[in-house]
């Protein structure tokens, strides 16, 4: 007979398969030698292109004869040295050529693992894992493994974090989807030019330069200024539909799918139960055709987009999935700030409303700009109320809604009754919410 716990010591001691990295990885990694020399110009360019205009023919040859070669050692080496592996409990990504680290990931802490393929990627026909992980800071990732292989090892994660033995969780494969909402690319590029930051940041990328240059005659300032005004109006126009272009969202057993980008796709996943906060938006020049944009708040994820552009009844069904028997509040029964909270903030205050359901705590802020935030009672983890003295002088105050996802809820310029109420309301609706909340695990 066998003693107890000697069949787990043995499983525990059962050698561990390690693998590698796509053997294109390499030549992703060399990049990071050019990098730094290029970091190192932008940082200093007066002082590169003293040293640039020095290089003699003969010196930029052997400059690059020992550049190319080392760049391609060091992305060799690095990928020759990482090793990944998946046991019984974890996954193991050991990288380091110097310096040694060892991640180890407890499968049942991973919530999301998105599968990104950026334009050469995509050529290459490999693609990069990144996985959340609760409590991580930061993302964690494979890059690059072959795109047949980065979808099967996500499936077989997903599905041992989900509870599936590992006997069994190759079997399991990715689960089906079901498509709810494509963005028509026309749609998206109209949102965008009816987006005023795009305006904005175009405007001040053509004012700014020109005034700076009558007034400095310096070419260094011109473009110090000028080459990020327009990176921000690129990145606000043309970059945002790019990133945002085919987007398609879906729904399967384990969350909500998203798929979306023009030369870089992106194949997302929206955990179960673990979306803190939605945010409805309401840019100004979109009210007029009832489109929304839908952003959430995710525990330890960095998703954020939901869905760039939507009519407001399809993006109300969406959020209805994302937060099961939620009804986003109507307009009219937000409730505005007493009228003197307008000696505390003119004409803004008009912005503010909240309202409090059964399911979730709504709290809307902007004038030009409206944003409508949904907290779930049960992912409410502190409530406080804060009132400064001129706040003190007119009888208003604020309740701040904390989440899990370190970010804040505010209701705004509150009677100050009605301020200490919701406070001890909130509480008691936070305390009963949480224990008929849904389980935050994967095709729970």
């Amino acid at each position: 007979m066998t003693a107890p716990g000697v069949d787990d010591a043995v499983r525990d001691k059962e050698p561990v398969t390690e693998r590698r990295l796509h053997p294109v990885t390499p030549l992703r990694r060399a990049w990071a030698p050019v990098a730094v020399l290029i970091g190192w110009a932008v940082h200093d360019p007066d002082q590169a292109q003293r040293q640039l205009t020095r290089l003699t023919t003969t010196t930029l040859l052997i400059g690059l004869a020992v550049l190319v070669p080392a760049a391609a050692l060091y992305g060799f080496l690095t990928w020759w040295f990482t090793h990944f592996a998946v046991t019984e409990a974890e996954l193991r990504i050991r990288t380091g050529l110097l310096f040694r680290r060892t991640a180890h990931i407890r499968l049942e802490r991973i919530q999301a693992i998105d599968v990104t393929q950026p334009l050469l990627a995509r050529v290459a026909g490999v693609a990069k894992l990144r996985l959340d992980v609760i409590g991580a800071d930061k993302k964690d990732e494979l890059a690059f493994l072959g795109e047949r292989e980065a979808r099967t090892l996500r499936a077989e994660l997903l599905a041992r974090a989900a509870g599936f033995a590992p006997e069994t969780a190759h079997e399991v494969g990715e689960a089906p989807s079901r498509q709810l909402l494509r963005v028509p690319p026309g749609v998206l590029a109209v949102s965008l030019v009816l987006t005023g930051a795009t305006w904005g940041s175009l405007a001040a990328a053509l004012v700014l330069p020109p005034v700076l240059w009558f007034a400095t005659h310096s070419v260094w300032t011109v473009l110090a200024t000028g080459v990020p005004l327009l990176g921000g109006a690129g990145a606000s126009s043309v970059g945002r539909f790019v990133t945002e272009y085919d987007w398609t969202l879906g729904e399967s057993p384990d969350g909500l799918r998203i798929d979306h980008g023009l030369l870089d796709r992106a194949h997302e996943t929206v955990p179960p139960g673990r979306v803190q906060t939605v945010r409805i938006v309401e840019p100004l020049l979109w009210r007029r055709r009832d489109w929304v944009r839908v952003e959430l708040d995710v525990a330890g994820s960095s998703n954020s987009v939901l869905l760039p552009v939507a009519p407001r009844e399809v993006a109300e069904s969406v959020v209805a999935r994302v937060l099961p028997g939620v009804t986003v509040p109507a307009r009219a029964s937000l409730t505005r700030p007493p009228r003197r909270a307008g000696r505390c903030m003119p004409l803004w205050w008009r912005g503010y409303g909240i309202a409090v359901t059964d399911a979730v705590f709504a709290s809307r802020h902007g004038l030009l700009r409206r944003s409508l935030a949904l907290v779930p009672h049960a992912k409410v983890q502190s409530v406080r109320l804060a009132q400064g003295p001129w706040q003190r002088v007119w009888r208003v105050a604020d309740v701040h809604v904390d989440t899990g996802a370190d970010k804040t809820v505010t209701a705004r310029l509150r009677d100050a009754e009605e301020a200490a109420e919701l406070l001890r309301g909130q509480a008691e609706r936070s305390r009963t919410g949480r224990k008929g909340a849904r389980p935050d695990r994967w095709m729970a």
